[in-house]
């Protein structure tokens, strides 16, 4: 079986019995760690190229995941302590202030500091419970316990990031209606997809490119609408849907077919990074899943 590279780590996956915010820390950190290298990635950047993107380059989201290495524990062991949410929100806030000095301003995981930040502070409120931390118990407690605040404070939120206008331009979800929805498009899409690609081809990378292309067929991605409106959006999802149909990482020439999608989207300056946070989303819960 083919596994991902191995990242900077210092512990064990999380297992039921040894619980700790450490441990959810570094599970977060190898989500964001095994996304970053992931290639081939459309107009994202990888191990293989920048993308489309001229402000990046993978050693830029090095620094920032070492950066925040000491993001994610303290968000579990708030979620622990049952912090409110303005200390959840606070410390995110910090965290992208961390991440901003460490990329010299280039925004590399704002949106993987609020998913994975949350999936943290949830699995340390179950966790300090001792119940079970898998991906559904770890969603639900999202969506039943921040579901509402978050789309209180998407509604109330200033016309100052990327996200909030194009979300209310074109009328869809974005990240926090992602997060208060109990990520749907990774419990219904790509986590499923994750695991039947690797069930079938024994390689976790394969698996999470498949992902990675289901949930930009899926998913209205804010990224691909700032970059190139409602035309960016469906020339990225029709590309993805025809490399599934085609048989996506089980098709012999695989490859070579995710790197055409990937050169045509850097062509077209078309970044899907919402979907990329997502991906980091599917590795983490993936991994609770698989130690609970």
């Amino acid at each position: 079986m083919t596994r991902f590279p191995a990242p900077l780590r210092d512990g064990a996956p999380v297992a039921r019995s040894t619980w700790s915010p450490e441990r959810v820390g570094r599970a977060a950190v190898r989500a964001l760690y095994h996304e970053a290298v992931l290639s081939p990635k459309p107009g994202l950047v990888s191990a293989q190229d920048n993308g489309a993107h001229a402000d990046m380059s993978l050693a830029t989201f090095y620094r920032s995941i070492v950066a925040l290495r000491g993001y994610f524990p303290i968000m579990a062991a708030l979620g622990a302590a049952r912090a409110p949410w303005r200390s959840l929100t606070a410390h995110g806030q910090a965290a992208e202030a961390v991440m901003l000095r460490a990329t010299a301003g280039v925004n590399t995981h704002r949106g993987a500091i609020f998913h994975l930040g949350l999936l943290c502070a949830a699995a340390g409120a179950l966790g300090a419970q001792g119940k079970v931390l898998t991906a559904r118990a770890v969603c639900a407690w999202v969506r039943a316990t921040w579901g509402g605040v978050i789309r209180e404070s998407l509604a109330s939120a200033p016309d100052d990031s990327h996200g909030v206008r194009i979300a209310r331009r074109y009328g869809v979800g974005g990240a926090r209606l992602e997060a208060a929805g109990g990520y749907r498009s990774v419990r219904t899409g790509s986590l499923p997809a994750y695991r039947t690609a690797l069930a079938a081809t024994g390689d976790c990378e394969r698996a999470a490119v498949q992902a990675l292309f289901v949930l930009i067929a899926r998913v209205d991605d804010s990224n691909l609408l700032w970059r190139g409106g409602q035309d960016g959006l469906a020339f990225a999802q029709r590309h993805a849907r025809r490399f599934l149909a085609r048989g996506g990482v089980r098709a012999a020439s695989w490859r070579e077919a995710a790197t055409a999608v990937h050169c045509a989207f850097s062509a077209r300056h078309l970044s899907p990074g919402g979907c990329a946070d997502l991906l980091a989303v599917t590795l983490l819960l993936d991994e609770l899943d698989r130690e609970a």
